[in-house]
């Protein structure tokens, strides 16, 4: 797929930095401004809300939307400042109100989004199961599936390990009001309204989608479909014919289709390029991507190298162009470099003194777990966050002394401690809940709550295998458990500025806050007194000098993504 640059620069700026002209994408071919059908198909149902629960049971008319909505949907909740309109207002709960791009850009006032919304936990449907909001902080989605070595995990805990899988549950699942006794109506309401739309609602940005239905679409033989939007025969699918299960599956189908297009932009070499870091790398001659077969860790010390010996930078400054959704300049000069410096140097052993790698800058020990150029190792790391939240509910040390069991209680008691499941309707999730000053035992534990679970085999071999290294003595499922509390997936660092509030639990509203929580439980690992901590938070040695250059190097890796 071809990607059209949002950013300004001149001709000349654009052929100089990214041997490509701006009249093209990082693809060879001219600008292509519309998705490939399969992906356009699956942007219209992922933002379709008549797949909600709510739809369900307040509508007689699937190609007519009542003259009130579900209330839920009505603002947006907004962590960093007021409440905002909601983008979906008078409808009902879909995949967009949690993952928006462009719907609250003007209330916003500058950015688009990441598809990220901007609540600290999302507002859910009350069912009337205590919950009206879900447990974590919804994650952005772009680049969510980008290749890389190792598993792909999906979701913050790891629960899933395809998109399909992912989607599935999602569209039949709490967020859209779904209750875990409801998982075979839900399959029902899909593929009834997948059958009955006539092609009227809810259409989406490609205006080629308006006038056929989701019937017409999937078979894809409808003269008035446009040729590119004609799925391929292989996804194309009969539903009238077809079971209510295999609707479901050709509906995941097109809408990972759509998830695995949301990429930030690269070249033709697939090296990444529209960032001002990424721009600062080519205008330097700088290794952009690993080799191949090289560990993108080892890469990342490579960069390091280099970047170490860079004896006359040349900088990218806003005279070369300019960002559409973002107020800050286009820009990477002396501070982003210094903080660059930081973000990959790399501290010795826990309890050993680290050496910067570079002058007097600090080492942040970033690269280790947010590994360029994807920014993430697409792993699971305690760093914290859930102990300091808990903590700070109940008090200094409180976390520690949370009773957590073990395997075989914890399995053999499974409505007590784990998650609601289609197997486990009415299980509490007391350990996938936030802290809560009535209930001292409710807390997230992360992938604690995934990993041998009988209710979600389906990631446990690939869990298995990256938390069973060449290097663990006791890979028993009893062991490795208790490795798993407070583990979460880590994330990318690609265009911070657009998926604020961060952290699984969306406590820190800015990136000055990332940090000075990095500050601190480096302080507790190197104390004894984090629980569970990643061993290498003790190898990051912040002070107040090195924090402002590395937020000004984390913001460079903004770009304009649309």
């Amino acid at each position: 797929m071809s990607w059209r640059p949002s950013r300004r620069l001149s001709l000349a700026a654009c052929t100089a930095l990214l041997g490509t002209s701006c009249l093209q994408g990082p693809g060879a071919s001219p600008v292509d401004p519309f998705k490939p059908a399969d992906q356009a198909l699956g942007e219209r149902i992922f933002r379709d809300p008549r797949f909600s629960q709510w739809f369900s049971t307040h509508s007689t008319n699937v190609n007519a939307f009542p003259t009130s909505g579900d209330p839920t949907v009505d603002d947006a909740e907004n962590a960093l400042g007021p409440a905002m309109p909601g983008s979906l207002a008078g409808a009902a709960m879909a995949c967009s109100l949690c993952h928006l791009v462009e719907q609250n850009a003007a209330a916003d006032g500058t950015n688009m989004r990441a598809y990220a919304d901007y609540a600290q936990r999302s507002p859910i449907p009350d069912r009337g199961d205590g919950q009206s909001h879900t447990p974590r902080n919804s994650p952005p989605m772009v680049d969510s599936l980008v290749p890389h070595q190792g598993p792909t995990f999906l979701h913050l805990d790891g629960q899933f390990v395809s998109a399909a899988d992912l989607i599935v549950s999602s569209f039949t699942g709490r967020n859209l009001g779904w209750l875990p006794t409801e998982s075979t109506q839900a399959v029902a309401h899909i593929a009834s309204i997948i059958r009955a739309d006539d092609g009227t609602q809810f259409i989406g940005p490609d205006p080629g989608l308006a006038g056929t239905s989701y019937a017409a679409d999937f078979l894809g033989q409808d003269f008035r479909i446009l040729a590119r939007l004609r799925i391929p025969p292989e996804d194309r699918l009969d539903v009238h014919s077809a079971t209510d299960a295999e609707v479901l599956q050709a509906v995941a189908k097109v809408v990972a289709a759509y998830i695995s297009g949301l990429r930030y932009s690269r070249d033709t070499t697939g090296a990444y390029d529209f960032s001002p870091f990424d721009v600062f790398l080519k205008l330097n001659g700088l290794p952009r991507k690993p080799d191949e077969g090289e560990a993108p860790l080892d890469y990342a010390r490579r960069l390091r190298t280099a970047v170490e010996t860079l004896a006359s930078p040349e900088w990218v400054t806003p005279d070369m162009g300019s960002y559409l959704h973002h107020a800050a300049p286009f820009a990477f000069g002396p501070t982003e470099l210094q903080g660059l410096e930081i973000f990959l140097a790399e501290g010795g052993p826990p309890g050993a003194t680290p050496t910067a790698s570079a002058g007097a800058a600090g080492t942040g020990n970033c690269l280790v777990c947010h590994t360029p150029p994807d920014f993430t190792d697409h792993l699971f790391h305690s760093t914290g966050a859930s102990q300091l939240e808990y903590d700070d509910v109940h008090g200094p040390g409180a976390f520690f002394a949370l009773s957590v069991p073990d395997l075989t209680t914890r399995n053999a008691n499974a409505l007590a401690y784990l998650p609601a499941s289609v197997a486990n309707p009415t299980a509490r999730g007391t350990f996938r809940s936030p802290p809560a000053a009535e209930d001292a035992t409710l807390a997230d534990l992360g992938l604690w709550n995934v990993f041998a679970n009988p209710d979600i085999p389906n990631p446990q071999s690939a869990l298995n295998s990256v938390l069973c290294t060449p290097t663990t003595a006791d890979c028993s499922a009893a062991t490795l458990l208790s490795k798993t509390l407070t583990l979460f997936k880590t994330p990318g660092l690609r265009d911070l500025d657009d998926s604020a509030p961060y952290l699984h639990n969306g406590t820190a509203t800015d990136l000055k806050a990332v940090l000075a929580q990095y500050e601190k439980v480096s302080d507790l690992q190197r104390a004894g007194a984090l629980r569970n901590g990643d061993p290498r938070l003790g190898s990051i040695h912040l002070g107040p000098q090195d924090l402002a250059p590395l937020e000004a190097f984390l913001h460079s890796l903004a770009e304009d993504y649309q």
